[in-house]
């Protein structure tokens, strides 16, 4: 019975939301930010769905070679 339950939490928490990760955050040109995105930024997804989001900057920033 207690290998019943484990099975069903893991199976929960794996198809929560829409969580990407930080690979595909750090991807996209984002940050993983812990509670809220700073001044300057935006939400783009989610690293782990709710708390770790996944942030990026407003403006994008060129590099100029």
């Amino acid at each position: 019975m207690g290998i019943l339950w484990f099975i069903l939490i893991f199976i929960s928490l794996t198809g929560h939301g829409d969580a990407q990760g930080p690979d595909s955050c750090n991807h996209e040109g984002g940050l993983c930010r812990v509670g809220n995105c700073v001044s300057g930024e935006y939400l783009v997804s989610y690293c782990f769905e709710p708390i770790i989001l996944c942030c990026k900057s407003l403006s994008p920033t060129t590099a100029k070679s």
